[in-house]
C-alpha cells in the first residue's frame, strides 16, 4: 500500500496524459475491497480530479469500469460527472448521470446537483431547468440550498421572469428562502429579469447578508439604470463597515455618471487597496469615459505597466462612448502593431467607433482584418458588421455580409431589416420580414424596425398590416416606441387628424417619441394648431431637447409668425437650452474633413468657393432654382441666396468632387437633418456630374444617382414643395397658414 501510495503522489504531481496501460495498473492495487479503504476512495478521486484533458479523464473512467470500482460508488461517480461537465463534455457527463439515474434511481441529491450546475456552466440552461423539473416529481428526496442558485442562474441567463418567480416559489416551499447564497442568487436573477423592484424586496427581507448580497444588489440597479439608487446603497455598505470586494467595486463603477462623483469612488479604491486592480483600473476608464473625462480615461490606461486585452478593449470602448471614433481606430491599430490578439468585445468596440465615423474605406479596412485575422465564426461580430455597412451607406456590403453568415438570431434579422427601412428600401425591408418569420418570432425590436421601414417608405396599408399583426399573431404588446412608428407614418402621409385619434385611443400614455413624431410631420404640412399641442406635452416631458423648440420655431417661422418664432428663441435662451450646430462630414484618402456652413477654414477654401459657383450654374441651367423658404431668418432675399450656397452639404459635396477620382461614389454624413433645398441640388448634382452621392442624415441615408434620390422624394421639404407650390406664394406674402 505505500509503495502505491507513493506511486500515486508521483501521478499528482506531474499533469500528464497517461496511457491506458498506466492507468490500468494504477487501479489494479485497488480493485474490490469491501469496503474501499478511505485512503483509496480518496486516491481514486485525486486522480478523478487531476485529468485536465479529455483523453485522461476517459482512461481514467475505463479503468474504474474494468476494475468495478465504480460499481454502486456514487461518490465516485459523481465525482465523474462533475469533471467531465468541466472540461465541457457535458454530453459524456450526462449520459453517465442518466445511465446511473435510470439503473440505481438514485435518490442522492448531490449527484442531481452537480448535473444541473454542469449544465448550467456549460450554458446548456434549457436542459437545466427539464433536469430541475424531472428533480421536483421525484418523491424520495427534494431541492436543496445547492440546487437552487444554479436553477436560478439559468432562469437570469435565459431571461425568463415567469419560471424565475414559479423558483422563488419553490425556494420558499422548500424552507431554503433564509439561506443566503439563495437570496444573491434571487436578486441577481430579478435583476437581469428587469425586476429591480423585485430584487430589492429580496435584499431587504434577507436575515443575512455578505459582500456578494450588497454587489449584487448594486449590480441590479447598475443593470435597470437605477444609478443613483446604486450609488447610495454602496455608501450605505461602506456606512454599515462591509468591506467591498472587487465586484461591489466594479458595479459601483458602473453605476457612476456625473464627473463629481467618480473621484469618491477611486478614493475608496484607494482605502481599500484596489487601486492597483487591473481589471478595476479597466473600469475606471469606463467610469471617466461616461462622465465626459476622457484625458483622466487615458491616464489610466498611460499607468497600467502591463496592459492586457482587457485595458486594450476598455480604452477603445471608451473612445467609442465619448464619440472619438479616430482616436479608437488609432489606437486599435498601435494594438495590432503589438501583436495583441484582439477577441469578439475589441472587435465590437471598434466596429461601434467605425459606425460612429461612418467611413466606408474604415469599415472595408476592419472587415478584413476580421476576415484575416479573426477566424472564428462569431454571430455578434457578423450582425455589427452589417449594422456597420448600413451606416456607411452600403446596403451591398451589408447584405452580402448578412448572406454569409452562417447562423442568424432575431438581432441579426432586426439589422438588416432596420438597414432596409433607413435607405428607403420599404418593399424589401417588408420582404426579408416575412423571410424572417419562418424562421423566428418577431420581438418587439423586429417589429419597431420593420414599421419604420414603412414609414420612411409611405407604406400606410403595410404599416397597419404590421401594427395589427403584433397582438393577433404574435401576442407582443405594442411599446411607446410601436405607437411613435405609427404616428410617424400617418403622420408623413398627411393624415394628422387619424393620427391624432390613434394618440387618443392609445392605451398607455403618450411619450416623448410619440409627441415628437407628430411634431415632425406638422412641419412637413405646415399644421400649427397641432404642432403648438404637440410641443406643449414635449416641453414638459423633454425640455432639455433643443431640437422640439428648433421645430416650433422653424413652424412658426415657415407660417409667417416672426414673432411666435422669436419667443421660442428667447425661451430656449432662458432655460439654457441650447441648439445643435449642424456641420457635414467627408473622407477623403483616410482623412476626415468637417464643415460647417459657411466654412472658410479649410486650406482648399477659394478653390471650393470657385468651383461650387460654377456648379450652381450648372445645375441652374439644367433647372434647379433657390427654395429661400428653407432659410428661416428674417433676412433679405439675397442674402439668403447666399446662406443657402454656403450651406455645409454642398461644401463637402464640392470637396468630393474636386478630390475623389470620377467613378467614386461620394458619401458625406450630416449630423441633423438634410436641408430641402440641399436634398434638391444634390439631386441636380448627381445628375449633371454623372456621379452617386450618398447622404446619411439625422433619420435616413438619401441615395442620389441620375437626377433621383432613394427616398421617393418622400422627405419633409420635397414632398411639402411638390405638392403645395400655392402655399410657397402665400408665406412669402405673410399669409397666415390654415389647417
Amino acid at each position: 500500500m505505500e509503495c502505491l501510495k507513493s506511486k500515486l503522489s508521483t501521478f499528482k504531481n506531474v499533469k500528464h496524459n497517461y496511457s491506458y496501460r498506466q492507468w490500468r495498473s494504477l487501479f489494479l492495487g485497488l480493485q474490490e475491497r469491501e469496503p474501499c479503504h478511505p485512503i483509496e476512495a480518496n486516491t481514486c478521486v485525486s486522480l478523478i480530479k487531476q485529468c485536465i484533458t479529455l483523453f485522461s479523464l476517459k482512461s481514467v473512467h475505463a479503468s474504474m469500469l474494468r476494475t468495478h470500482l465504480l460499481d454502486h460508488n456514487i461518490f465516485f461517480l459523481t465525482n465523474l460527472v462533475a469533471q467531465y461537465a468541466s472540461l465541457g463534455c457535458v454530453a459524456n457527463a450526462y449520459s453517465l448521470f442518466s445511465y446511473w439515474v435510470c439503473s440505481a434511481s438514485s435518490t442522492d441529491v448531490f449527484l442531481w446537483n452537480v448535473m444541473v450546475r454542469g449544465l448550467v456552466d456549460n450554458a446548456n440552461y434549457n436542459l437545466s431547468l427539464q433536469l430541475y423539473d424531472q428533480m421536483l416529481r421525484q418523491q424520495s428526496f427534494f431541492p436543496d440550498n445547492f440546487t437552487f442558485p444554479f436553477v436560478l442562474k439559468a432562469c437570469a441567463s435565459l431571461g425568463d421572469l415567469e419560471l424565475g418567480v414559479k423558483v422563488h416559489g419553490h425556494v420558499v416551499q422548500f424552507g431554503c428562502d433564509s439561506d443566503v447564497f439563495v437570496g444573491n442568487s434571487l436578486i441577481t436573477m430579478y435583476g437581469k429579469c428587469g425586476c429591480v423592484g423585485a430584487s430589492r424586496k429580496v435584499f431587504d427581507k434577507m436575515p443575512e447578508r455578505n459582500v456578494v448580497s450588497w454587489s449584487a444588489m448594486i449590480g441590479a440597479y447598475a443593470q435597470n439604470g437605477c444609478y443613483e439608487d446604486g450609488l447610495r446603497l454602496f455608501w450605505q455598505m461602506l456606512d454599515e463597515r462591509v468591506i467591498p470586494n472587487r465586484v461591489a467595486i466594479l458595479n459601483a463603477m458602473a453605476c457612476v455618471h456625473k464627473e463629481n462623483e467618480a473621484p469618491h469612488i477611486c478614493r475608496v479604491t484607494v482605502d481599500y487597496g484596489l487601486s492597483f486592480d487591473q481589471s478595476v483600473q479597466n473600469a475606471a476608464m469606463g467610469m471617466f469615459a461616461r462622465c465626459g473625462r476622457i484625458d483622466v480615461a487615458r491616464r489610466y490606461f498611460d499607468g497600467i505597466l502591463d496592459k492586457d486585452l482587457v485595458s486594450w478593449s476598455s480604452m477603445i470602448e471608451a473612445y467609442a462612448q465619448c464619440d472619438l471614433p479616430l482616436e479608437a481606430l488609432e489606437l486599435f491599430k498601435e494594438m495590432k502593431l503589438k501583436s495583441i490578439t484582439t477577441d469578439s468585445v475589441t472587435l465590437l468596440s471598434v466596429i461601434r467607433a467605425c459606425s460612429n465615423l461612418s467611413s466606408f474605406l474604415q469599415a472595408r479596412t476592419i472587415h478584413s482584418i476580421i476576415t484575416r485575422g479573426y477566424r472564428q465564426t462569431n454571430m455578434a461580430v457578423d450582425t455589427a458588421l452589417v449594422d456597420l455597412y448600413v451606416k456607411c451607406g452600403s446596403l451591398r456590403y451589408s447584405r452580402r455580409v448578412f448572406d454569409r453568415m452562417h447562423e442568424r438570431n432575431i438581432i441579426s434579422w432586426g439589422t438588416m431589416i432596420s438597414g432596409y427601412g433607413m435607405h428607403g428600401h420599404g418593399r424589401e425591408a417588408l420582404q426579408l420580414f416575412d423571410q424572417m418569420k419562418a424562421s423566428f418570432k418577431p420581438d418587439h425590436i423586429a417589429f419597431v424596425s420593420v414599421l419604420s421601414a414603412c414609414s420612411h417608405g409611405g407604406l400606410i396599408s403595410e404599416g397597419w398590416a404590421c401594427f395589427n399583426s403584433m397582438v393577433s399573431d404574435f401576442a407582443v404588446t405594442p411599446r411607446p416606441e410601436h405607437y411613435a412608428c405609427m404616428v410617424d407614418l400617418l403622420g408623413r402621409a398627411g393624415k394628422l387628424d387619424e393620427a391624432c385619434d390613434f394618440i387618443g385611443k392609445m392605451p398607455i400614455k403618450p411619450d416623448a417619441g410619440v409627441w415628437g413624431a407628430l411634431l415632425g410631420a406638422c412641419r412637413i404640412h405646415l399644421n400649427v394648431e397641432l404642432a403648438e399641442m404637440a410641443a406643449k406635452s414635449l416641453f414638459e416631458l423633454d425640455p432639455a431637447n433643443p431640437g422640439r423648440y428648433v421645430l416650433l420655431s422653424n413652424i412658426y417661422s415657415l407660417s409667417g409668425k416672426r414673432k411666435e418664432a422669436d419667443r421660442i428663441r428667447t425661451l430656449m435662451k432662458e432655460s439654457g437650452v441650447k441648439k445643435i450646430s449642424g456641420y457635414t462630414i467627408i473622407e477623403i484618402k483616410n482623412k476626415v474633413y468637417t464643415f460647417v456652413s459657411g466654412d472658410r477654414s479649410h486650406p482648399q477654401t477659394d478653390l471650393i468657393y470657385l468651383e461650387l459657383e460654377k456648379l450652381m450654374g450648372r445645375i441652374r441651367r439644367a433647372g434647379y432654382t433657390l427654395d429661400v423658404n428653407c432659410v428661416l431668418h428674417d433676412v433679405e432675399e439675397e442674402t439668403k441666396e447666399k446662406m443657402l450656397y454656403a450651406h455645409s452639404e454642398k461644401l463637402a459635396i464640392v470637396f468630393g468632387l474636386l478630390n475623389l477620382g470620377p467613378e467614386t461614389t461620394i458619401r458625406i454624413m450630416k449630423n441633423l437633418r438634410v436641408c430641402g433645398d440641399c436634398h434638391t441640388a444634390t439631386k441636380y448634382i448627381s445628375k449633371v456630374t454623372e456621379r452617386e452621392i450618398v447622404v446619411r442624415d439625422a433619420h435616413r441615408f438619401h441615395h442620389f444617382k441620375d437626377g433621383r434620390c432613394s427616398c421617393g422624394d418622400y422627405c419633409e421639404s420635397e414632398r411639402w414643395r411638390a405638392r403645395k407650390p400655392d402655399r410657397r406664394m402665400e408665406l412669402r406674402e405673410g399669409t397666415p397658414a390654415t389647417r
